[in-house]
């Protein structure tokens, strides 16, 4: 039996059960991207940073698609909003931790540093913060 096939039942039954799980998921972030949105609004706005642009992370455009079913377009839209709003809200959290503390880690080979942080002044540079950070 082929459980990857779309047309049998396991594939029915496995998506109906995981689908209130995943629904459940979207009512805190909702509410958590309308925090963040609040957030983002104020805090840039206090410290002339600039807004990031909301539509360069979230695109909900496959449930366009006329060969998908009702189920996977849905899991689209999901799946557009969910990783799209996740992306901007990191972008906020990179611009907020380069605003505050723009500081590497310390290297480890067991972190994978994000890229915003490469242009962070290197860990233990107290010359190198001190020169661009002494304003703030």
């Amino acid at each position: 039996m082929n459980y990857l096939k779309h047309d049998n039942l396991f594939y029915f039954l496995k998506h109906i059960i995981s689908f209130p799980f995943i629904v459940s998921v979207l009512l805190p972030i909702f509410l958590l991207d309308i925090w963040i949105e609040v957030y983002h609004r104020i805090g840039f706005l206090l410290y002339d940073l600039d807004f990031v642009p909301r539509s360069k992370y979230i695109k909900i455009d496959r449930y366009k698609l006329k060969y998908l079913s009702l189920m996977q377009k849905f899991y689209c839209i999901y799946c557009g909003y969910a990783n799209g709003v996740f992306a901007y809200w990191v972008a906020i959290a990179a611009e907020t931790e380069k605003y505050w503390c723009g500081i590497q880690h310390q290297p480890s080979k067991d972190f994978k540093m994000p890229d915003h942080h490469r242009l962070f002044v290197p860990f233990n540079n107290k010359k190198l913060f001190n020169k661009k950070y002494k304003n703030k």
